[in-house]
């Protein structure tokens, strides 16, 4: 399956999800994309920086005190592990799953539930761990 079928039918296509991109894991390199869903390189290194953090003496990383820009946007962290980065803005949000070569960045319109798209990404993720990305 190429990277785009990955984003049009594993991602989108689940109807969880209305944009999603995947980049490699030093969020360089755009691998595929939803059309329209665009990602700065500032942003790309918000996110990289985030999983490179390993907060502080509580374990709360800087990007949960600062929040997360995604597509010009900015969401709260929610969730800020070592693999999964989600954030919120509305009812609206953003699921962030980092594998052994990839980031999967995607975003979930306010019809959708969280867990419903969580699911999605991490279950995708899964895959791609299992076969060596």
């Amino acid at each position: 399956m190429s990277w785009q079928a990955y984003v049009d039918q594993s991602l989108v296509g689940s109807g969880n999800l209305d944009k999603a991109a995947i980049f490699d894991c030093e969020g360089i390199n755009v691998w595929a994309s939803s059309a329209g869903f665009t990602v700065s390189p500032q942003e790309l290194d918000e996110i990289v920086n985030a999983y490179k953090d390993k907060g502080d003496a509580s374990g709360t990383k800087k990007i949960q005190s600062t929040g997360l820009h995604v597509a010009g946007e900015k969401f709260v962290v929610l969730k800020a592990e070592e693999r999964s980065l989600y954030g919120k803005k509305g009812k609206e949000g953003i699921i962030i799953v980092r594998t052994m070569q990839t980031l999967l960045v995607t975003h979930y319109p306010d019809y959708v539930q969280p867990g419903s798209a969580a699911h999605t990404v991490e279950t995708v993720a899964d895959y791609l761990i299992s076969v060596g990305y």
